[in-house]
């Protein structure tokens, strides 16, 4: 059970919400950026990178072995190196680490060692360790998941590789980033049920093709890769909009006005969807070059939405679902069963606990308002259970949210930033 006299008590807002709230960077932008960089032709920097949990372990696993990598005020400067073991990687609970080093890895000459946080043991791996073996990578021959360890040769041949990304779409985007660096390139081809977050293999071929590789996805579920070199390069990196969704959800459960200065017109974000979502939630929203603004408009309708390519927003849109004047139901998310923790259950269970008449289907959730009380909120070592949880303290009393710490995952200082919007 969760220690009480520890639990974060999450601040009631007393009126609206009115601010202007800058975002961290982007965690899968900068992690991807680190990643090709480290690969690349010769040093790259990245601009306004998020420097948090998630990150900092790539740039500790990408220095592990051999990248020269120096942080500079709100600049990282990466310089690539020859790879070798041997080398031991912590990847948390991070998923883009735990995907996107490995197949990276094999191009080092020397054993790599995986491990990471005890709950990062169950996240879906079977399939990245296994294409990795069938590219002729050799791995433990009995491991699944976490821990594993790597004998890199310093290449591989690449070539064809079919797999089942169903679970997650960082199985496709982790050989797309290393596939150039093989001596064939790689054919990926997708072999299961429907990918979820297509956004984010959409944001990785982006990238790719920013840095002169030659990517071909014209056909459903598969890409190429030609093999070539990586360009070096700048690269700016955008605020990180599901990270912004506790902060817009502000202006809609308490009928305020927030606004995200920097948001892209244009962008592979996941999170962009938030701007419908919350206008279908009952929010005015409005972009202009300047950002993003929401205000709430005094009323939370509930919304029945597929979720499906952007599930990592589901925590806080429960959040503002259980506030709203109308029944609520999320699908096409059976893929959150494997996030950090099992999202489903962990929100459904949570709801619960604080009166609202919540349940978790095969591939959704639906969410009944009721009248909600405080009490301990359980985050499950997951950064975006405590972000619903801080939502919904706003506009419920007692609110108190056990390890508040685990959103250092994806944002250095959200405790500061929230007291901020509230000042």
């Amino acid at each position: 059970m969760p220690d009480e006299s520890e639990a974060w008590p999450a601040p009631r807002a007393h009126g609206p919400v009115n601010a202007r709230v800058d975002i961290p960077g982007s965690k899968s932008i900068t992690n991807r950026a680190l990643l090709l960089a480290a690969i690349a032709d010769g040093p790259s920097t990245l601009t306004r990178p998020l420097l948090a949990r998630d990150t900092r372990l790539m740039i500790a696993a990408l220095a592990a072995l051999g990248i020269a990598i120096v942080e500079q005020a709100d600049t990282v400067i990466v310089t690539p190196g020859p790879m070798q073991g041997p080398a031991t990687v912590d990847c948390g609970l991070a998923g883009t680490v735990m995907r996107f080093v490995p197949p990276v890895a094999a191009l080092a000459r020397g054993d790599v060692t995986f491990d990471g946080d005890p709950h990062a043991r169950n996240r879906p791996m079977a399939e990245i360790l296994g294409a990795l073996r069938s590219l002729g990578v050799k791995i433990d021959p009995a491991a699944t998941g976490l821990p594993f360890r790597l004998e890199g040769t310093g290449e591989v041949d690449g070539g064809v590789v079919t797999l089942d990304a169903s679970t997650s779409s960082q199985f496709v985007s982790a050989l797309l980033l290393a596939g150039a660096r093989y001596d064939r390139g790689i054919d990926i081809r997708h072999d299961g049920k429907p990918i979820p977050s297509m956004p984010h293999i959409a944001m990785t071929v982006e990238m790719l093709r920013a840095r002169g590789v030659r990517v071909d996805d014209h056909e459903p579920n598969r890409w190429l890769v030609a093999p070539g070199q990586i360009t070096a390069g700048s690269t700016e990196i955008e605020p990180d909009l599901s990270n912004a969704a506790p902060f817009l959800a502000a202006a809609v459960v308490t009928g305020g006005t927030v606004s995200v200065p920097h948001w892209p017109q244009r962008t592979t974000q996941a999170g962009d969807e938030l701007r419908s979502i919350l206008s279908l939630m009952g929010a005015d929203v409005t972009l202009t070059d300047a950002g993003l603004t929401v205000a709430g408009t005094g009323r939370v309708s509930g919304i029945d939405l597929d979720l499906h390519d952007v599930g990592e927003l589901t925590p806080v849109i429960a959040a503002v679902a259980a506030l709203a004047d109308s029944p609520t139901r999320l699908r096409g998310i059976a893929h959150l069963r494997g996030h950090e923790t099992d999202r489903l259950s962990a929100l459904s269970t949570e709801l619960r606990r604080m009166g609202c008449d919540a349940s978790d289907s095969r591939d959704g959730l639906e969410i009944r308002p009721r009248p909600l009380t405080g009490g301990i909120f359980q985050t499950y070592a997951d950064h975006r259970m405590a972000q619903a949880a801080a939502v919904l303290g706003l506009v419920i009393d007692g609110v108190r949210v056990e390890d508040i710490a685990t959103t250092s995952k994806t944002h250095p200082d959200f405790v500061g930033a929230w007291a901020a919007m509230l000042a």
